[in-house]
C-alpha cells in the first residue's frame, strides 16, 4: 500500500519560516500534479498550492508570495517553503494528488505562536 508521510512542521512565530516536507513510499508522484493542502480546527480541508509535472505553480491567495512549492522526483519529496508566517496559517499540513487522490497521510502540525 502507497503511504504518504509529511513531516517538518512545528512551533513558529509570527514572522518565522518553517518546510514541510511530503515524502512517498514509492514513486506515485513523479507523474502527476501534487498539491498541499491543510485543514485548520472546526474549518475544512483548503488547497493551499500546486505543482504540476512540469513545474508549473499556483497558489491560494491568502499565501501568494509566502509561501513556495517545489517537488524533487528523484527523491519522490514535496516540499512547501513558508515564510513570513501568520497565525492563520496553523493548521495541520498534508499532500496528496489532487486530481488522482489516494489515501491521507496523517499530516504535519503547522503552529504559528508569540
Amino acid at each position: 500500500q502507497v503511504q504518504i508521510v509529511e513531516s517538518g512542521g512545528g512551533l513558529v512565530q509570527p514572522g518565522g519560516s518553517l518546510r514541510v516536507s511530503c515524502t512517498a513510499s514509492r514513486s506515485i508522484f513523479s507523474a502527476y500534479d501534487v498539491a498541499w493542502y491543510r485543514q485548520a480546527p472546526g474549518k475544512q480541508r483548503e488547497l493551499v498550492a500546486g505543482i504540476t509535472t512540469y513545474g508549473a505553480t499556483n497558489y491560494a491567495d491568502s499565501v501568494k508570495g509566502r509561501f513556495t512549492i517545489s517537488r524533487d522526483n528523484a527523491k519522490n519529496t514535496v516540499y512547501l517553503q513558508m515564510n513570513d508566517l501568520k497565525p492563520e496559517d496553523t493548521a495541520v499540513y498534508y499532500c496528496n494528488r489532487p486530481f488522482s487522490f489516494i489515501a491521507w497521510g496523517q499530516g504535519t502540525q503547522v503552529t504559528v505562536s508569540s
